[in-house]
């Protein structure tokens, strides 16, 4: 519970950081459509890659062997989940079939998502490689590598996770292909003497992201402070970014002083806009 609690965490980071940006896009008058898709794109990436972090977290709450998972907030009845202890690295199969399977989040999967583990997420030095086969998201092919290493603790004897992914997707209808690319830390600041009460977990996020958009516009996200998600709260509760689009003026995102509320102020050529996330 505790971990799916964690990613569920850092998942709305990132579906915020793309969501942001497409809402700044919309009100610069200078912004086309297909500036728009950039930040649409890395949100495509970064829930994909994220999700299958959940994916593994929902199947591992399972713990069966060769079973079909029911009754979990995002499978359907028909993915199977294998788990092979037998061998080191640890191996999860995550398989939702050769055809379409409507997963109960109400998107459409195929393929598999295959989670190789050498330890507990919690045990310092463990690294957990996420990888995909034949795996598709909505018709949306999904590729690369996503890799979580337990990094122990910190100067602030906290501890941290960082995140490297390497991944591209397809898109659907000839869509063309885009890029994305990320590494994060994650640094769990409150919350770990409370073990069992995940309301007062508070992460710190740094790190940045970079790829190519399918009109192979570049595009570079920047967490200059440190991002703070409580996980009591919905939103991000401070910190900044900076996002760098090819042909687009920087835009700077502020989410506040720590005040867990839906607004950010994102800054352009000096002026100032008030985000409604």
């Amino acid at each position: 519970m505790k971990t799916t609690r964690i990613i569920t965490g850092l998942l709305l980071i990132a579906g915020m950081t793309a969501f942001v940006t497409g809402c700044k896009k919309e009100s610069n008058s200078k912004t086309t459509e297909k500036d728009t898709a950039t930040a649409q794109n890395n949100f495509m990436a970064e829930a994909a890659f994220d999700n299958a972090t959940q994916w593994s977290d929902q199947a591992m709450a399972g713990r069966g062997l060769k079973s079909t998972l029911n009754d979990t907030v995002y499978l359907g009845t028909c993915v199977l989940a294998t788990l092979d202890l037998t061998t080191m690295p640890y191996k999860l199969v995550i398989d939702f079939g050769q055809s379409n399977c409507q997963c109960n989040d109400l998107k459409y999967r195929r393929g598999k998502i295959i989670v190789q583990f050498t330890g507990s997420y919690w045990a310092t030095g463990t690294v957990i490689t996420y990888s995909f086969d034949n795996y598709y998201i909505n018709d949306n092919q999904i590729l690369g590598t996503k890799v979580v290493t337990n990094k122990g603790r910190n100067a602030q004897n906290n501890l941290w996770w960082e995140t490297v992914v390497n991944g591209s997707v397809v898109k659907a209808n000839n869509g063309g292909t885009f890029t994305w690319n990320s590494t994060r830390e994650h640094e769990w600041a409150s919350g770990e003497s409370t073990l069992f009460q995940w309301w007062d977990d508070v992460y710190l996020v740094t790190g940045s992201a970079s790829g190519t958009g399918t009109d192979g516009k570049t595009y570079t996200i920047t967490i200059t402070n440190p991002l703070m998600k409580k996980l009591n709260c919905e939103w991000i509760a401070s910190g900044t970014m900076n996002i760098q689009i090819q042909d687009i003026p920087l835009i700077t995102l502020d989410y506040g002083n720590g005040t867990c509320d839906n607004f950010a102020t994102a800054t352009v050529n000096g002026q100032s806009y008030v985000v409604n996330l």
